[in-house]
């Protein structure tokens, strides 16, 4: 099982693990708040025991992974698919070994009873949701390990509630994106529970006697004290109505009875207070004005608007007042300001920022180790982002340049940050999120603080080795998985993993560290094409002698012609480049062999020089194909330059344009011995939308039913012309759970980025074990079971 996260240790890259409950509350007990000890059951946790899950209900399987695209108009099937999953989860065997771990730590509190409240975890790429409260409700158990495991059981399952689905539903949120972390602490009986309310304008606390479950239940209307905030005078007191109180039945309880709550408060039992106490305050004076006390405290460092939970201990002789929840955004950090974009590439990272706030004037160089503040970033800037700790860019997709550049080379990354530039000073020290697409700025005075707050500059993130995914218990895959590339420097990483090849070898960034800053048709016009035909051999044989025997799919150029009129599609700073605006469009692609056809053919000379440097796995990929001309041009050329000599060698396009849609047929009889879904262009052409803006692209993706339809199109028009499909654009990396469709209609490989890899993997062999299973029950004559029953 993951480790416990032990409340009083917990550091800020655990946030994601632990939820949002136990991290706030870690961060207020680290600074000397009163809080009940605690650990947290990791959001692992939860997703490793519904994998455990074993049911024939197509409902069930797989469901840490399942989008649950329920009708949730239809009240009565709400009902039932939440009940039904319930009970799976109920029914469920929680790991003997986890509850041991679970039941050892517990015991060292020396207390006869536990409370389990749930802690949500969101990912990085969800929506902005509101009050979650009343969804996910706290459980209480007895100390033993029968119990224990059934309270965890019932804490995860709240998930699931009918309300839950609707709520999830209605805020855009699948599973995926939620997970659920368990906070388990000692439960002793309570003098009194209540919150406190703090705003700008005045405090309210209200409170009751016994557990707080008489709150939360509306079971009684509370005691309410009305406080001034500037001197936490008491300015008015109300009595509430409190028949009922709640505790455990620890045989001291008089006039006590056992009452029918929900079941997941099964160990609580319900007395009727006495009438003298029923007409009595519920908070002692003492404790009154610790709370008030606390609030003021808590001003000084959180801001004026927040909400706590409070109880007062009962056991005797030591009663303490205890904090159990603290809600307010600036609570968990207090040190930091808050910056919120789209997390484009995993990691966490702490720097002083570099700020540029005109992507147009490039420095020649960076110091290393900082943060990159800066509008935009196209790939030209390739150069300088090898030493950078991370990037925040006001612009772009999570499929814009600066995203793809930042998977590949490992950074962590946060872009459509609006107003980056602006909000962050050169110099200022931050800690950017790229996995929650949240960036912090973390006060110089308080940098000393750093290592309580858990900030630290991560390791750097190597892909997972092939022994990982084997040690993982993951069963072999069918499906090719390829990895998209362009660095050199990164071979040495990637080469290990449990890839077939690499299915996208991007030249233009390839080229990058090479060129000098200048278009390789500049250095043809100079007469220096014999000195970039050997470079660009050199880098080219890298990566073939590096991946041997498997594949490499080499994408020749995408940059546009240097006498043409429009922007370069991958901008250099050169004398070419217009002031034209860049465009997606433009005589990009194999157009621009047409009209300039000298860069083209040295760069096919390059791949000519790797085959007689023994090299036979290296294939051409074109891109950006308007029309069967274009390519049959290209056909021409590759052929002159003898390429297709070597029997191994594979002549493929890009499909990416539209037209592909129309045309496919026509380019397989013109010579195509393959196709590669570049989603990004695809998306942004069927769409209209511009890869680089991130609010429109957050709407408008790779999802969207256009698109999807597009590529099963493309799929089986490939399979009836019988030739390979690949997809090598960022979709399956963004959103892994169209890989079901993706291997479900036949793809016959998948390339993403490095970083990518090991859930790529996993999310395969998933999707085809669930593909094998509905095949044997095709055979036997077994029909897959309705997600209904």
């Amino acid at each position: 099982m993951d480790k416990l996260y032990w409340l009083d240790q917990i550091k800020l890259q655990d946030h994601s693990q632990v939820g949002d409950k136990a991290f706030y509350l870690s961060k207020i007990m680290q600074r000397g708040y009163p809080v009940v000890p605690g650990f947290v059951l990791s959001a692992a946790v939860l997703r490793k025991f519904l994998t455990s899950l074993n049911s024939n209900s197509a409902l069930v399987a797989d469901l840490p992974y399942s989008s649950l695209h329920l009708d949730v108009s239809n009240w009565r099937q709400l009902q039932q698919v939440a009940g039904r999953l319930r009970q799976e989860i109920i029914t469920g065997t929680v790991s003997p070994q986890w509850v041991n771990q679970i039941f050892t730590a517990a015991r060292e509190w020396q207390s006869s009873y536990l409370i389990l409240r749930p802690s949500l975890v969101l990912s990085a790429i969800s929506p902005s949701v509101g009050n979650t409260s009343g969804l996910l409700d706290a459980v209480f158990c007895r100390c033993d390990e029968e119990a224990i495991a059934l309270a965890l059981k019932r804490t995860w399952s709240q998930l699931f509630r009918a309300k839950s689905l609707l709520y999830w539903r209605r805020a855009g949120l699948s599973l995926q994106q939620i997970n659920l972390a368990v906070l388990v602490q000692p439960a002793e009986n309570a003098i009194a529970s209540g919150v406190l309310h703090v705003n700008s304008t005045g405090w309210t606390i209200q409170a009751t006697k016994g557990l707080g479950i008489a709150l939360s239940q509306g079971d009684v209307l509370p005691d309410v004290y009305y406080i001034q905030p500037e001197t936490g005078v008491v300015l008015d007191r109300h009595l509430g109505n409190k028949m009922l109180a709640y505790g455990f039945d620890d045989g001291a309880t008089v006039n006590s009875s056992r009452l029918s709550l929900t079941a997941d408060h099964r160990d609580i039992v319900t007395y009727v207070l006495a009438e003298a106490q029923q007409k009595e305050y519920s908070l002692p004076e003492e404790y009154l004005q610790q709370i008030i006390t606390l609030g003021k405290q808590l001003v000084s460092e959180i801001g004026d608007k927040f909400t706590i939970k409070w109880t007062v201990s009962e056991k005797n002789p030591d009663s303490h007042l205890y904090l159990t929840q603290v809600s307010s955004p600036q609570s968990a950090i207090p040190h930091l300001n808050f910056l919120r974009g789209l997390g484009a590439s995993g990691g966490r990272v702490t720097a002083k920022a570099h700020v540029i706030t005109n992507a147009e004037h490039k420095p020649a160089q960076i110091h290393k180790n900082i943060i990159l503040v800066v509008p935009n970033i196209t790939p030209d800037w390739l150069p300088l982002l090898q030493e950078v700790a991370g990037i925040i860019t006001e612009q772009g997709g999570l499929t814009s340049h600066g995203a793809i550049l930042a998977r590949e080379l490992g950074i962590p990354a946060v872009v459509n940050a609006a107003d980056a530039t602006l909000l962050i000073q050169d110099g200022d020290r931050l800690l950017i999120d790229g996995q929650r697409g949240e960036v912090y700025r973390i006060r110089a005075e308080k940098t000393a603080a750093e290592d309580s707050l858990g900030l630290s500059s991560p390791e750097p993130r190597i892909p997972p080795s092939p022994q990982t995914i084997i040690n993982s218990g993951l069963p072999m895959i069918a499906t090719e998985l390829l990895v998209n590339l362009s660095q050199p420097r990164l071979i040495e990483q990637v080469q290990s993993l449990p890839v077939d090849g690499v299915g996208l070898l991007r030249s233009e960034l390839m080229l990058l560290g090479i060129l000098e800053g200048q278009h390789p048709h500049s250095w043809v016009v100079s007469g220096r094409q014999a000195e970039l035909l050997e470079k660009w051999s050199e880098q080219i044989l890298l990566f073939a002698r590096a991946f041997a025997p498997r594949p490499v799919f080499y994408r020749s150029l995408d940059w546009r012609s240097p006498t043409s009129s429009l922007s370069l599609s991958y901008e250099l700073p050169s004398s070419h480049a217009s002031s034209v605006p860049n465009s997606p469009l433009g005589d990009r692609g194999t157009f621009s062999y047409v009209c300039n056809p000298a860069v083209f053919e040295l760069e096919l000379q390059a791949l000519a020089n790797v085959q007689q440097a023994g090299y036979s796995n290296v294939n051409l990929l074109l891109p950006f194909v308007r029309s069967v001309p274009e390519f049959a041009f290209c056909r021409d050329k590759v052929e002159q330059a003898g390429l297709t000599q070597v029997p191994q060698f594979q002549l493929w396009m890009m499909a990416e344009v539209p037209s592909v849609l129309f045309l496919l047929p026509e380019y397989v009889k013109a010579g195509v011995a393959g196709i590669s879904i570049g989603t990004n262009d695809l998306t942004q052409l069927l769409l209209g939308v511009d890869r680089e803006q991130g609010q429109i692209t957050t709407v408008l993706n790779e999802r969207h039913p256009a698109v999807m339809g597009a590529i099963a199109q493309l799929i089986q028009m490939a399979k009836t012309a019988g030739i390979p499909c690949s997809i090598c654009g960022q979709a399956p990396a963004i959103y892994p759970e169209i890989i079901d469709q993706l291997v479900q209609w036949g793809i016959t490989s998948i390339s993403v980025e490095p970083e990518a890899v090991e859930r790529t993997y996993q999310a395969i062999a998933r999707a085809e074990k669930r593909l094998i299973l509905a095949a044997a029950r095709k055979q036997i004559g077994v029909a897959p079971p309705r997600d209904d029953q």
